[in-house]
């Protein structure tokens, strides 16, 4: 873990805090898009867990949503769930909320904490794949240990 980046180290740290074993990988490409990271990982794009953060429009809350790299949100559904209207922030808004830049947003070690839910198209895998803090940062987790690492809500997206 010497080599990796401050930030990556940020990731892994919040992960041993949280009780997630995990092992970080700096790939040689990118993986900042799902298409990419599944390419890198050597996985299904399904496998591949995007963090995207939205805002809620009445009390400006941040939430957390680890998606499987196949699916979208639905900002109107989602907002039943939340029980108030989305927005979604802008790439500054982003990093200034998570401490990371899109495309590297991992799914814990933000500075503060995020409502947070999981897709559950991701727990039908064995391992799935995320972002670790910069866009050619992963690393590789149980799904179920991820919800709980993150106390993240399950929900169909």
């Amino acid at each position: 873990m010497i080599d990796l980046p401050d930030r990556a180290k940020r990731v892994a740290d919040a992960a041993a805090a949280a009780g997630l074993a995990i092992s970080i990988v700096e790939m040689p490409d990118s993986t900042r898009t799902a298409e990419e990271a599944a390419a890198a990982c050597g996985c299904q794009v399904a496998q591949i867990v995007k963090s995207l953060v939205f805002v809620g429009a009445n009390t400006k809350t941040p939430y957390l949503l680890l998606v499987s790299g196949v699916n979208r949100v639905d900002e109107q559904g989602m907002a039943a769930v939340l029980g108030e209207p989305l927005e979604r922030p802008n790439g500054r808004a982003v990093r200034d909320i998570t401490g990371y830049a899109i495309g590297g947003i991992p799914p814990l070690g933000h500075p503060v904490h995020m409502p947070t839910v999981i897709d559950e198209k991701l727990l039908e895998f064995d391992a799935v794949w995320a972002a670790a803090g910069t866009p050619r940062c992963v690393f590789s987790s149980d799904p179920a240990a991820l919800t709980a690492a993150t106390n993240a809500r399950r929900h169909a997206f």
